[in-house]
């Protein structure tokens, strides 16, 4: 299969959910395309391949950015970061609070790379930005430097772009 054919597979696997988590959101469910060896081979390929050789680690964002950023890890032979939401690790060292489409949240991560490391900043969806953006403080927070953002997908006409900057999305909605 021919990369645009696979990416082609790939984007068809992704559901859209209307109405969940709440009335007027529409979830973009990933786990089709996670369930598909090849569908997920061709996408952690995609998502990879603007950064490849410039990043130490990749960092992901709970929960479907683990997911993403496990395999791209893999791949490419370098570290994972978890990037958690507050209160799921036993010894958070920075932690940002941010807005998101329906609601707040906090995200924490520990302090297990050296100041400087190349970091490659990855997360499922990219819609108003806020998770992004707190992400990339809580990287530099824990000494790391962005050198790179990966989604799987965009939903084109929130906002998320223009509050990340430059993001790398494979597919977008």
């Amino acid at each position: 299969m021919t990369p645009e054919p696979a990416l082609a597979h790939a984007d068809s696997l992704i559901r859209t959910i209307p109405d969940y988590p709440m009335p007027g959101v529409l979830f973009r469910d990933v786990t089709p395309l996670l369930a598909d060896a090849a569908a997920l081979r061709s996408v952690i390929d995609a998502m990879i391949a603007p950064f490849a050789g410039q990043f130490d680690v990749v960092a992901g964002i709970e929960a479907r950015g683990f997911l993403l950023a496990g395999a791209m890890a893999t791949a490419a032979g370098v570290g994972l970061v978890p990037i958690r939401k507050a209160g799921k690790l036993p010894r958070p060292a920075a932690s940002v609070s941010y807005t998101l489409e329906y609601g707040t949240a906090t995200i924490e991560a520990h302090d297990d790379i050296p100041d400087g490391t190349r970091v490659l900043l990855v997360d499922d969806v990219l819609a108003t930005g806020g998770t992004l953006v707190a992400a990339h403080e809580l990287v530099g927070a824990v000494g790391g430097v962005v050198i790179g953002t990966a989604v799987l997908m965009e939903l084109a006409g929130l906002g998320g772009r223009e509050a990340v900057g430059d993001v790398h999305a494979v597919f977008t909605a």
